[in-house]
């Protein structure tokens, strides 16, 4: 980590000393206003975590939701592979709230596609108001896909018998092909399908589903505007949000934890040809969002994972086997009654 951060003071040197004016004149009302606009993401993003979990019957309260996602966003912008850790520690501890293991991996990969169609969006507005060419079909093919996920888990939840004989069939072919008795892995599959029909995402879940995942985006697109605010620029809107879809994109790269170098180079270079900032005020506002959204974040999610879930993981091992052979026991109860 520390070479990372000497590898990054290298490359924005020569661009940085140029900055200095800008970040001793900083404007620290905007600073504060980054810290309150990225706090505010990370609670509509915990949120909608609550939310996801109460559609599969996971009743969580928002302080310990917004726990798990400072202490897992920690673990994914400073450990190598960091996205895997963040993943497994989420997983992990919706588990412990009573979450089954198809609910707690529903309830990530939603997540994921909520994030990812979120970030197209912005990327197309951007476009838009900056006055370029944008496909509709992106915009239709991202709100028509999360649309179709929401209505595949209705339908799922209301025609229990439909998805049965579908599943059986897709059952008896596979095994055909392997040559196995057709009703070999039949009811694992089944378990897993009455686990998830346990997810009812009624149209109140999804509106504040949606709601929650606005806040958490337009939250942090905020903490990026006040940074350039803070340093003195006045970025156009259009080119605020093409830079933070950048970054954004360029950080799912695992090539370094938090996207170090690159994500700021992204953004760097994002601000000063969309946003119409000069090179020394993009390096400036630049390094107040990172130091907002990164660094910051990034301390007060491990100060929370020593506090509050530190103990979890000396244990983990022994409660998870524990738990799935709770659930295996009720599943084997279920069907003898």
């Amino acid at each position: 980590m520390c070479g990372l951060l000497i590898g990054e003071g290298i490359y924005l040197w020569p661009r940085l000393h140029e900055s200095w004016k800008n970040l001793t004149d900083i404007h620290w009302g905007w600073v504060a206003a980054c810290v309150v606009a990225e706090a505010v993401s990370l609670s509509g993003f915990g949120r909608m975590q609550k939310q996801l979990l109460h559609a599969g019957h996971v009743e969580v309260s928002q302080r310990r939701s917004l726990s798990v996602i400072y202490a897992s966003t920690a673990m994914s912008v400073t450990l190598p592979a960091g996205q895997v850790f963040s993943t497994g520690f989420t997983y992990r501890e919706t588990r412990r709230w009573g979450a089954s293991p198809i609910v707690a991996s529903w309830q990530l990969a939603i997540s994921g596609v909520i994030a990812a169609v979120g970030l197209a969006l912005l990327g197309f507005a951007g476009a838009i108001l900056a006055g370029g060419s944008a496909s509709p079909f992106t915009l239709i093919f991202s709100i028509g896909g999360i649309l179709a996920l929401f209505w595949a888990g209705h339908y799922a939840t209301r025609h229990p018998t439909r998805i049965d004989a579908v599943v059986r069939w897709c059952v008896a072919r596979f095994n055909a092909i392997r040559r196995h008795p057709a009703d070999d892995g039949l009811q694992q599959v089944r378990d897993m399908i009455t686990q998830l029909e346990s997810v009812e995402m009624r149209r109140r879940d999804a509106v504040l589903t949606t709601l929650w995942a606005v806040i958490h985006r337009m939250g942090d697109v905020a903490c990026l505007g006040f940074a350039c605010l803070a340093v003195g620029a006045d970025p156009r809107l259009a080119g605020v949000l093409i830079a933070f879809a950048f970054g954004k994109a360029v950080g799912t790269i695992p090539f370094a934890p938090g996207g170090i170098v690159y994500v700021d180079a992204t953004l760097i270079a994002s601000l000063t040809s969309a946003a119409g900032l000069p090179a020394a005020q993009a390096v400036a506002a630049a390094f107040v969002y990172r130091g907002v959204s990164f660094i910051l974040v990034a301390m007060v999610g491990w100060v929370v994972f020593l506090f509050l879930f530190r103990g979890h993981q000396s244990g983990g091992l022994e409660s998870d086997v524990a738990l799935e052979r709770a659930e295996a026991e009720q599943m084997r109860k279920n069907r003898a009654g």
